[in-house]
C-alpha cells in the first residue's frame, strides 16, 4: 500500500510540472489570459501535488510518543490548507480576468496552443481515473482530491480551447470571461476538497451502516450479552470507536478482559476504523 500511495503521489507530481512548462510556454507567447489562467492552474497542481505528497508520508509514519495515535490527521489538514491556497489564486485569475476584458490585448493564436491543451485534457482524463481508484482503494482523502482537481481541469482546459477558438473567430473580450470561467473551476475544486475533509477535521461520527456492523461484530462475541453505547468520530481520515458492552456480571473479570479484547478486536479489523475503546459493564 505505502509504495502504490508513493508512487502516485509521485506521478502527480511529474505529470502537473510537465503541463504547467508546456502550458506557460504557450500561454505567454499566445499572450492569452485563458491558456495563462491554465497554466496557473496547473501551478496551483503542483503546489498541491508537493503538499499531498509530503502528507501520504507523513500520515504512513507509524505511531509515536508525540502522536500517539498516528499520523491520520495530516492528509485532511494538508488538503485543507490546499484549498484556501487555490482560493487565493482563483482571486489573482479573476482580477487579470477583468482586467483583459476591460482592455482586451491581441492574441497570437497557432496550432501549438490547441496541441497543448489536447494533450492536457488526454493526460489529465487518464490520471483522474488513477488517482480515483488510488484514493478509493486505500482511503485517501488527500489522493481522492487530487482526482477532483484533475476532473475541474479537463473542464478548464477544455473551456480554455474553446475560448481560443472563439478568439480567432473576432471575439477578443471572450479570452477574459474564459479566465474568469477557469478561476471558477479553480475555487470550485477548492470548495469541493474543503468541503469533504471538514468531515475529518471536525471529527464527524460514523454513518449508520458502520455503526450497524460495529454493533454485529460487537454482539457476535461469545459472552457479549447486550450493548448500551456506541460512539465515534474521526481522526484523521480513520474512525475511533467507543463501545460500552454488557456482560455477565457472575463470570470473571479475566473473562470479562478477554470478552472486551475479543470485541475490540472484530471491530478493528474494519478497515476505516483505527482505534477501539471498550468499555465493560456487568449487569
Amino acid at each position: 500500500m505505502v509504495n502504490i500511495l508513493k508512487r502516485a503521489t509521485y506521478l502527480s507530481l511529474i505529470v502537473n510540472i510537465f503541463l504547467f512548462i508546456i502550458k506557460i510556454i504557450v500561454g505567454v507567447i499566445s499572450n492569452s489570459i485563458a491558456v495563462i489562467s491554465d497554466a496557473i492552474n496547473s501551478l496551483t497542481d503542483i503546489v498541491s501535488s508537493a503538499v499531498i505528497m509530503y502528507s501520504v508520508r507523513v500520515s504512513l509514519k507509524k505511531p509515536d510518543e508525540e502522536h500517539q495515535f498516528g499520523h491520520n490527521a495530516a492528509q485532511p489538514i494538508a488538503v485543507f490548507l490546499i484549498a484556501l491556497f487555490t482560493g487565493i489564486v482563483g482571486i489573482n485569475v479573476v482580477e487579470e480576468s477583468i482586467k483583459r476584458i476591460i482592455s482586451p490585448d491581441k492574441i497570437h493564436v497557432n496550432s501549438a496552443v490547441y496541441i497543448v491543451l489536447g494533450i492536457t485534457i488526454i493526460v489529465k482524463i487518464i490520471l483522474t481515473r488513477y488517482q480515483s481508484n488510488v484514493g478509493k482503494t486505500f482511503k485517501s482523502p488527500a489522493l481522492k482530491a487530487s482526482a477532483v482537481d484533475s476532473l475541474n481541469d479537463v473542464l478548464a482546459s477544455s473551456l480554455s480551447i474553446l475560448a481560443v477558438f472563439v478568439v480567432e473567430l473576432g471575439f477578443p473580450y471572450v479570452d477574459g470571461i474564459a479566465g474568469i470561467l477557469i478561476a471558477f473551476f479553480i475555487f470550485r475544486s477548492g470548495y469541493q476538497i474543503a468541503k469533504e475533509n471538514l468531515d475529518y477535521l471536525m471529527g464527524r461520527a460514523a454513518d449508520e451502516h458502520l455503526i450497524l456492523e460495529i454493533a454485529k461484530r460487537a454482539m457476535a462475541v461469545k459472552g457479549v450479552v447486550g450493548m448500551n453505547d456506541l460512539r465515534s468520530h474521526y481522526v484523521g481520515n480513520k474512525f475511533h470507536i467507543e463501545i460500552h458492552i454488557e456482560v455477565e456480571k457472575s463470570i470473571s473479570t479475566e473473562l470479562s478482559h478477554e470478552i472486551g479484547n475479543k470485541v475490540k478486536y472484530a471491530i478493528q479489523e474494519i478497515e476505516d476504523i483505527q482505534q477501539v475503546f471498550v468499555h465493560i459493564d456487568p449487569v
